[in-house]
């Protein structure tokens, strides 16, 4: 796993880095394991553009990750290390001793052969799933759940992880990649380990071309459209945005600016982000 480099003989070459997909083991899917991806160019239900500059891009198939890895009792061999184009990190192909296979997401460390086993008799080792007041303080863990048996909703991107800090009762606080530390119900499930992948921090794409096949269209700053199209639109040559701070096409403040909807799981945040 790494990051491959290219002579410059094109000027896009010069500042690109990519994946040299060296921890790839299976170049196709498991088919039983995907579904088809529609595109939606950023709209929702009603045709309206909600997440600007998305469309495009090339033709994608959803793998079907198992978040929740509730097969307890039931080992589990790494069949294969694949990627994914809908996400940073890697996935494992695990196929089980009763013939079922699933997708996880891949940690760090994780290779074709390896075995890995979910529920309270788990060894506390990378790519297990048990509850985290079953692993001792300091473990690095990811995938984890905010809600008993809902599956894992944090820490899932490329080289993220969490650390499980303290037991304290019925929760333990557990610090983020953000920072932040929170209290989470002891029963909640997590998978030890880091997210593979890690040198996707490193990546540099290198042109605009490619940044277009991965479905992102171009951004357009503020100020060099008009002001009927953005606040910081306007102004004869490079007059700046005009105003002591910035803000969204819509008038918002950019900075600075709390967007928090949910106050109801305030009293579990022991620490904010940094």
């Amino acid at each position: 796993m790494g990051v491959k480099t290219f002579r410059p003989l094109t000027p896009s070459l010069r500042g690109t880095a990519l994946h040299d997909f060296a921890e790839i083991t299976a170049k196709r899917p498991q088919k039983s394991l995907t579904t088809p991806l529609k595109k939606r160019g950023g709209r929702n239900n009603q045709g309206r553009v909600t997440v600007r500059h998305r469309g495009g891009g090339a033709k994608r198939s959803l793998r079907l990750i198992d978040f929740r890895r509730d097969k307890e009792g039931v080992a589990g061999v790494v069949a294969s290390i694949e990627y994914d184009p809908n996400r940073s990190g890697r996935i494992a192909l695990i196929r089980y001793e009763d013939g079922d296979r699933r997708y996880i997401l891949a940690p760090q460390g994780l290779l074709v052969g390896h075995t890995v086993r979910s529920g309270p008799d788990a060894e506390v080792r990378p790519g297990n799933h048990l509850r985290m007041n079953l692993m001792p303080a300091g473990t690095m863990i990811h995938n984890v759940e905010l809600t008993r048996g809902k599956g894992g909703q944090l820490v899932r991107s490329a080289g993220a992880s969490a650390q499980l800090m303290a037991k304290e009762g019925k929760y333990v606080l557990v610090r983020l990649p953000s920072g932040e530390m929170r209290r989470i119900d002891a029963e909640c499930c997590a998978t030890v380990g880091q997210v593979g992948n890690v040198d996707h921090g490193h990546i540099s794409l290198g042109k605009a071309g490619r940044s277009r096949h991965m479905g992102r269209r171009p951004e357009v700053r503020g100020v060099a459209m008009d002001p009927a199209s953005h606040p910081h639109g306007g102004g004869e040559g490079r007059s700046g945005i005009g105003m002591p701070g910035p803000k969204t096409p819509w008038g918002k403040p950019a900075l600075g600016y709390r967007t928090r909807r949910s106050r109801r799981s305030d009293r579990f945040i022991v620490k904010r982000r940094d």
